[in-house]
Order: C-alpha cells, then sequence, then structure tokens
C-alpha cells in the first residue's frame, strides 16, 4: 500500500507525519483512534516487504521488543498488517535522539555522560535477560523522552539468543562507528557485543566524536578489530581514571577482559557516578534524576551538602568522599593485579616490580596520616583505582607539600618514574634517600636528594631521575601544588624503571 498522511490502518491508526526514514522502514507518527493516544508506527517499505528475509526480520523486532519489560526501552504496543504490508506499533517518544543532543552539544557534562550510560545499560540488561540483543547500539537508536530519561529503541536488527537468527554468522551488521570487533569479523554475536557498543556511545558522550574516522564503513570496523580505543582521558583529561578504567573494560578486545553482562557494567558505572559527583560537588541536570535512582548505599557516598544543597548552610571541609566509593569498586575486583602490568614503554629502562605494600603517605607538616589506607592503589596496577590527598577546599595546599613515598627495598638505582593521574596539572619534585627502615621523617632530613622536577603534569608523566647511578631504597613523589581549580590531587599508579 502507499502510506500518505490521513491514511487510517486497520481502522484505528491514522498517520499524521514521517518522522523517520532507513532502509527497511519508515516510521510515522500516528494517532490511536481507540485508545486516543500518539504512537510511532513504523511501517515496512514495500519493495523490502516482498523479501521473505527481511519480512521475517521486522516480524522478529516486534516480537523481540514486545518481551522486553523496562521504562529504559521504547515499548511496542501492538503489530499488524494492512494490505500486506507489515507494521508495528510503539510507544511515542517526543524528544530528541541522544546523537542529536551531542551534534547539538559537543561532549556532555561528565557525570550527563554517566547518568545516560546507565540508563541504556539498563536497557539492555532488560533485553538481554529475555535473551535479546540488540546488534546496533548507537546514539541514534537512544530516544531523550520529555523527563530526560535515556530510552533504547529501534531493535530492527536485534536477534534472540534462543533461535537460529536471519542475520547469520558471516554479515556484518550495525553501524561500523559503534561495532564490536566480533560482529565486524562475523563471528558470533552475544550480549557483550552490545556493551562494546555502549562502550563507544559512551567514549563519544565524553569526547563529542566517535573513536575512529577512515575512509569506509569498512575501514571504520576494521579499527575496532585491530586498534584500542583512544585514551579517553588524552582527549579529556578531567575524566577519572576510575570512569576511563570501566571505559577501558566496556570495549576490550578480549572477551574475557570485556564486562560480562550489562548489569556489572551498569553497577560500575552507578559507582563511577557518586564518584563523579563528588568530585565536582553538585548534582545538576539529567544526573539527578539518575542519581535518585542508585542503591542507598551507593548514595551513601555522597555528602548530604551535595545531595540536597538547601539542606546545609555550608561545606564540610576534609570529607574524603571519593576514597569511600573507589573501596566498592575495589571490593568487586577478584584479583589485584603487581609487578609491572600496564606500564609504558620506556626507552632502554626496564619497570621494576613493587609489591602494594611499598607505598606510604608522606604528610610531615601535617596529621602524617593524608589517607595512608590507600597508597597501595597506585601499586596494584588497577588504573580504576587511586590514591587521593585531602580536600583542600581553599586550592592550596597551605604547607610545603605532601607526598607519597615508594620503598624500592632493598635499593634500586632507578633511571625514570612514571605516574597516572586524573587531576592533571599539578606540580612537583621527585627526593629520593638511599636506606631506612621508614622514609626520613622530615623533608629538610640531609638524607632526602632531589632527583627530579615535575611539572605541570598530564594525565600520563614521565620524568628522568637524577641519583648519579646510586641504589636508593625511598623514592618520594613530593607535591607543590595542587592543580588549578582542583581542591586535591589524585594519583592512580606510579612506576619505577631501572
Amino acid at each position: 500500500m502507499t502510506a500518505t498522511a490521513g491514511t487510517l490502518l486497520d481502522a484505528r491508526y491514522r498517520l499524521d507525519e514521517p518522522i523517520g526514514r532507513g532502509g527497511m522502514s519508515t516510521v510515522w507518527r500516528a494517532f490511536d483512534l481507540t485508545l486516543e493516544r500518539t504512537v510511532a508506527l513504523k511501517m515496512l517499505h514495500q519493495d523490502v516487504a516482498r523479501d521473505s528475509d527481511q519480512l521475517e526480520r521486522f516480524r522478529r523486532e516486534a516480537r523481540a521488543v514486545a518481551k522486553v519489560s523496562s521504562r529504559y526501552v521504547v515499548g511496542v504496543i501492538d503489530a499488524g498488517e494492512a494490505d500486506g504490508t507489515p507494521y508495528i506499533v510503539l510507544e511515542y517518544v517526543e524528544g530528541e535522539t541522544l546523537k542529536d543532543r551531542i551534534r547539538r552539544e559537543g561532549r556532555l557534562d561528565v557525570a550527563e555522560a554517566v547518568a545516560y550510560a546507565i540508563e541504556i545499560a539498563r536497557g539492555l540488561q532488560s533485553a538481554h535477560d529475555r535473551g535479546i540483543v540488540h546488534r546496533d547500539v548507537k546514539p541514534q537508536n537512544v530516544l531523550l523522552d520529555p523527563e530526560g530519561a535515556a530510552r533504547v529503541t529501534d531493535f530492527g536488527i536485534a536477534r534472540s539468543l534462543t533461535e537460529e537468527g536471519l542475520t547469520a554468522d558471516g554479515r556484518v551488521l550495525g553501524t561500523t562507528d559503534y561495532v564490536s570487533p566480533e560482529q565486524a569479523l562475523g563471528h558470533p554475536v552475544t550480549p557483550q557485543s552490545d556493551l562494546y557498543s555502549l562502550g563507544v556511545v559512551l567514549f563519544e558522550m565524553l569526547t563529542g566524536d566517535v573513536p575512529f574516522h577512515a575512509e569506509s564503513q569498512v575501514a571504520v570496523a576494521m579499527h575496532h578489530v585491530r586498534d584500542e580505543i583512544p585514551d579517553v582521558q588524552a582527549r579529556r583529561p578531567e575524566v577519572s581514571s576510575v570512569l576511563a578504567a570501566i571505559l577501558d573494560r566496556a570495549t576490550a578486545k578480549d572477551l574475557a577482559l570485556r564486562y560480562h553482562d550489562a548489569a556489572s557494567l551498569a553497577g560500575d558505572l552507578e559507582d563511577a557516578l557518586a564518584i563523579e559527583t563528588a568530585r565536582s560537588g553538585h548534582i545538576t541536570g539529567k544526573a539527578t534524576t539518575v542519581f535518585q535512582s542508585l542503591p542507598r548505599q551507593t548514595r551513601r557516598r555522597v555528602p548530604g551538602q551535595v545531595q540536597h544543597p538547601w539542606r546545609w548552610l555550608g561545606a564540610i571541609a576534609g570529607i574524603a568522599i571519593v576514597v569511600v566509593a573507589l573501596f566498592a569498586i575495589l571490593a568487586r575486583q577478584t584479583e589485584r593485579g603487581t609487578g609491572t602490568g600496564g606500564a609504558t614503554p620506556v626507552k632502554n629502562a626496564a619497570p621494576i616490580s613493587l609489591g602494594q605494600d611499598r607505598a606510604l603517605a608522606y604528610d610531615p607538616f601535617g596529621d602524617r596520616t593524608e589517607h595512608s589506607s590507600t597508597t597501595g592503589a597506585v601499586l596494584d596496577r588497577d588504573p580504576a583505582t587511586s590514591w587521593e590527598t585531602e580536600i583542600y577546599l581553599t586550592g592550596d595546599l597551605g604547607k610545603p607539600g605532601v607526598g607519597i613515598a615508594i620503598d624500592a627495598k632493598p635499593s634500586v638505582a632507578a633511571r625514570r618514574l612514571a605516574l597516572r593521574t586524573s587531576t592533571p596539572g599539578w606540580t612537583g619534585v621527585v627526593y629520593a634517600a638511599a636506606s631506612g627502615a621508614a622514609p626520613p621523617a622530615t623533608l629538610t632530613d640531609p638524607a632526602w636528594t632531589q632527583v627530579a622536577t615535575i611539572p605541570a603534569t598530564a594525565a600520563s608523566t614521565t620524568v628522568t631521575l637524577d641519583t648519579g647511578g646510586t641504589r636508593q631504597r625511598w623514592y618520594l613523589i613530593w607535591i607543590t601544588a595542587l592543580p588549578a581549580g582542583q581542591d586535591q590531587v589524585s594519583i592512580s599508579e606510579i612506576y619505577l624503571y631501572r
């Protein structure tokens, strides 16, 4: 049949206006005369309807989405055929797509991006629980409703895990900007494939662009097969190491390393939202709604003056918000990395294996603690964990400095020091001491020798150490100035090279 505005389908659905068109179908804004409500009606193109395979895919979409019940998925209301042309009736979501939002605003607020990713993950988990893989997760297929909630739509190439699909292995379906490596290669597609695509969507929300560009879609797909996703912190330094690690795990090429289910990804993103909220000290816009949906124990990691600012007259200084949130992620880890894993290659230098108990907070001008319980995070070879200084609300340390000392027992003539930080821009120096069961108690102790200057740090910074070939037991990273506009310093990893 020929569909035009005003056409009435099955004496119930009046076509009002086309609102979208794809290779298989056209989506109309329509009116349900029976229930007197606006709906979205997806009608298969006539030429496609004559293809039995395509027709079965279209019918499969209706069956697939009808099984999913989630506020984060656009639901199917009805399905039928008019004069041999199949159609699906879906909820009408008045609003824009996530892609529209990114095109208009560029990169999104970090907490807002995490909030959208949480909702998409929740929607995907609902589909996966029903044995449905979306296979085409992208911002164009995420609608933002009037309340700001993200809702996954267009399961047009979805496939049930419980039946043989017409989208057989060996055929690449989906948008290659977001395609998983296994899907690009025509390998079996699983829920983990959707999680990879969601990781790419998160990358785009955080940076304003997709990770790969090439002259053809096939070339883009091959980038996903062969190349690691670019470092999100290099493109946006204010992204925390915790969030960067989550993104890295979501987009891991190795399925053994990638998140196994959407619920696990959503759980880590929830922790990341609490961390980002605590770091920024406020909740606004989209993040507010999602924050209120987090588990109570996760929300409690953020102080009351941030959750309910109107109930407080001022900030409570010195509360280590982020550290508590990090403990939740630490508790989830079943393995602890040690040794030299993840070390950045340094020409003519080899990384040194150090145990997690070899790091000590060093604060001779303060209370001598400086979050001592989390210093092992800089040596656990897990970029998702960090040691952080206390919070200095004035933006100034108010003392000569604060640091973290590394015990290279028995001793080593280190040549390089590398560190990773989610708070780039801080400055400092590196001191070394040759011996002692503990680092020298004061910075003025002649046992300390300055061996390097740390300029304004980047997310990853490597400095040359001038030890004169002398073996040293203690290496002190001494922070002398906070980053501009920041109230603390965070270090996720420290490496020594011989």
